[in-house]
């Protein structure tokens, strides 16, 4: 069975429309990690071929969110958040659900960039508030490894990115946010001599301290690259540019041989 879809004919940007484009924070991230690949799928409708979902650790998140929700309503911190000295509890609006887009209509926050016309969204994990009533932008991660955890490794500038894309959506929705954001970390253990169907969890909280400076520059970058019509050059450190590069280079040859293809 094959999960790739051919070139799309819909929801592309056009240089010319008027209407608001939709950008989602996970397209922003495209784009930082390859502008190439970003305007062939944005511009051009030929996207990336999909990863495999991650079912573990959506449900990992959906327990947790639950977990949360059960002290949001009396106003109560959770247990890992005294263990960290985190001054703050769950944060209870009405629009929550919306934000963390529980009814899967992928709405999110969203805020129109008027300079650019984009619209930027996103969907958080959750949401907390301190006594000052600032805002701390909450993501859940769910992993299991033996090392410690850390937001220093290379990959992990991603997770950095999301947390201040976040930030900077709710503090252009008029909301006081805190430049602290934290990580929940579910870190399934491998210790256990046996399995008996249950996965034990170590749980953690990492902060951040985020610094969303460099989000609007790049949305202007990003307006610029969609309103060009000269495709941006490949990306050295794109493993997608790699293999098209190298995958174009044998088809040249294979074609020039007697293989017959």
């Amino acid at each position: 069975m094959s999960y790739y879809n051919p070139p799309r004919q819909r929801n592309l940007y056009d240089p010319k429309g008027n209407v608001p484009f939709t950008l989602s924070r996970s397209r922003i991230e495209g784009y930082l990690r390859c502008p190439r690949c970003f305007y062939l799928d944005r511009r051009l409708g030929v996207d990336q071929p999909p990863t495999p979902g991650y079912p573990i650790n959506s449900a990992i998140d959906f327990l947790l969110k639950k977990e949360f929700d059960l002290l949001r309503k009396s106003g109560k911190p959770h247990e890992l958040m005294k263990k960290y000295g985190v001054d703050a509890v769950p944060y209870d609006h009405p629009d929550l659900p919306v934000w963390r887009d529980d009814m899967g209509n992928f709405i999110g926050t969203s805020y129109l960039h008027l300079p650019t016309n984009l619209r930027i969204t996103g969907m958080v994990d959750d949401v907390w508030i301190s006594p000052k009533g600032e805002l701390h932008i909450v993501d859940y991660k769910a992993t299991s490894t033996q090392k410690e955890i850390s937001l220093e490794d290379e990959y992990k500038q991603s997770y950095k990115n999301q947390m201040e894309i976040y930030q900077w959506l709710f503090r252009k929705n008029d909301f006081k946010v805190s430049k602290t954001g934290y990580f929940v970390y579910a870190n399934a253990k491998k210790s256990p001599e046996k399995f008996d169907g249950i996965l034990e969890f170590e749980m953690q909280i990492i902060s951040h301290f985020g610094d969303d400076k460099w989000v609007e520059p790049t949305i202007e970058k990003i307006k610029k690259c969609l309103d060009s019509n000269q495709i941006p050059d490949y990306s050295k450190d794109c493993d997608y540019c790699k293999y098209r590069q190298v995958a174009k280079k044998f088809e040249g040859k294979a074609t020039q041989s007697s293989l017959g293809f």
